[in-house]
């Protein structure tokens, strides 16, 4: 027997808390800001109304027809194209290996701003020399023997324990527990962080820089392209997560109104990121006459500007300390809400198909996902390594899995069935404008950004260095190629799973029936 959500509200606290994570703090606001501002948001809507909610709902309706994550998704279609399945479950496993260093920071931080607090070391308005001391630096990717950080190490054997411990319970025992508690925590936790930030002197300047429109970009097809790839990357579509929670849901689950407030719950935190990144930017600026860029435009904006913008609240060392401690407590919720997912996707892939205790999987995952954390956790791997793997896996795989997904489930599958799984129980129903949106325009609008991230990619080798090329093809492109590899080797394993086998390839006719797969 499959086990199920136990509550609507628990299912949607744990899409919404894997869909929310630490890029929601710098990577729409700095999308936003370089591509227009304000009339950014008008593409970003778009892509919310035509990528991301019509795709949401696909998954999770087939994910509860399957009754499975995304190998045996993609085996109910046919079985040669389980391999599918199995590399998109290998995306999470690789970007779990880098962020949960980057989350390991933040646990780093967490202990940092409680030794403030108790006077122990003062570094809140000053975090560049701690941030050195914590990352360390090496001269490039391929400097590997320039060390270790023992903090990072440490913090990430922390990490891993936490996804350890709460996979290992399952759905209704672990995740959704954890979702039920932690996502309205951190929602809460924000929004004041949100409001005070707004108070800031200075915070209307970074706002204005925010949202002040400039529509001269907004007929510039980049900004369209960007736009739909910071909605689809943000809620964590394509990657075999949404499929796998959508496959506990019961029979007479909603889908479409989870399917939009989840969407919805996710782009509301990117517009609070935004509110909060750049009104505390605007006070460092006003403050410091420093650049909206200064502090960078990926993680740094958290580990720099915020413990500098902190300081500020109070005059209190213990006030600054604990302040620093909530903070950095909510980027260690958002990485791990993430985390959990990016585990379980893969977790409920294996289970359907191999013959083995949810406990001993997770744990053998665990091991060796803590093994590759490790090596990102060298000085090389955190300052170089982990950009690469980021770029090829975020820009390349990512949106390519996107891609074949849709076409493959809307054609292998077909919409108008899929539409009446999604509308059966549903309060709000879908019409036919989503079967051509599935069918025709989000393809498109994905094939445009597979390409343009591929020739980018592509393109800026030219311009590179030496070490950089080599970095690149190395591990750039030989992270897609593990991944593919991997996968072969686990497609080519038999199906030993007792209640779930698959016995014989599967056509377009035996997706409309309950097979021996759900027998």
């Amino acid at each position: 027997m499959r086990e199920n959500w136990k509550s609507r509200k628990g299912f949607i606290f744990a899409a919404a808390g894997a869909a929310i994570g630490l890029g929601n703090l710098w990577r729409f606001p700095f999308q936003a800001y370089k591509n227009g501002g304000g009339a950014f948001l008008l593409p970003y809507f778009v892509a919310l109304i035509t990528c991301a909610i019509p795709l949401m709902i696909m998954e999770y309706a087939y994910g509860r027809k399957i009754r499975g994550g995304s190998v045996k998704a993609f085996a109910k279609l046919k079985k040669k194209l389980e391999i599918i399945g199995w590399i998109q479950v290998m995306v999470p496993i690789i970007v779990m290996t880098y962020y949960s260093t980057i989350i390991a920071v933040a646990v780093v931080f967490m202990v940092f701003s409680l030794g403030h607090a108790f006077g122990i070391i003062n570094w809140l308005s000053n975090p560049g020399p701690i941030m050195g001391m914590v990352t360390g630096s090496a001269k490039n990717a391929l400097d590997l023997g320039a060390g270790i950080s023992i903090y990072i190490l440490i913090a990430v054997i922390v990490v891993w324990i936490c996804n350890w411990l709460i996979v290992k319970k399952g759905i209704s025992g672990g995740i959704e527990k954890m979702s039920m508690f932690f996502t309205p925590m951190l929602m809460v936790l924000m929004i004041i962080f949100m409001i005070n930030a707004i108070n800031l002197d200075g915070a209307a300047i970074g706002l204005e820089a925010l949202f002040k429109p400039d529509f001269s970009k907004i007929l510039n097809p980049s900004i369209w392209v960007s736009a739909y790839a910071q909605v689809f990357f943000s809620t964590t579509l394509a990657v075999g997560v949404m499929i796998a929670y959508g496959s506990y849901l019961n029979e007479k689950a909603d889908i479409v109104n989870s399917a939009v407030i989840t969407v919805l719950a996710n782009a509301s935190f990117d517009l609070i990121a935004g509110v909060l990144v750049f009104s505390t930017l605007g006070h460092l600026v006003n403050s410091m006459g420093v650049k909206f860029t200064s502090f960078g435009t990926g993680a740094g904006v958290a580990f720099m500007a915020f413990p500098i913008a902190i300081s500020t609240m109070s005059t209190n060392v213990v006030v600054q300390g604990l302040l620093g401690f909530l903070f950095f407590f909510c980027l260690f919720i958002a990485g791990l809400s993430s985390s959990i997912s990016m585990l379980e996707s893969f977790t409920t892939a294996a289970l359907d198909k191999f013959d083995i205790s949810r406990e001993k999987l997770v744990s053998i995952i665990s091991i060796v996902g803590f093994c590759g954390s490790a090596c990102f956790a060298s000085y090389a791997g955190f300052n170089y390594i982990l950009d690469i793997v980021d770029a090829y896996v975020g820009n390349i795989v990512i949106a390519g899995l996107g891609l074949v997904e849709v076409i493959l489930i809307s054609y292998f599958y077909g919409t108008s069935k899929l539409r009446q799984e999604a509308n059966a129980h549903s309060d709000f129903k879908v019409g036919i404008w989503w079967d051509y949106l599935l069918k025709y325009f989000t393809p498109l609008l994905l094939g445009a950004v597979v390409v343009t991230n591929m020739f980018n990619l592509i393109t800026e080798l030219f311009s590179k260095g030496k070490v950089e090329i080599v970095s690149s093809i190395v591990f750039g492109w030989g992270t897609v190629v593990l991944m593919i590899g991997a996968s072969i080797v686990l497609y080519r394993k038999k199906w030993t799973s007792k209640s779930q086998e698959v016995k014989s390839s599967l056509t377009n006719n035996d997706v409309n029936e309950e097979d021996s797969i759900n027998r």
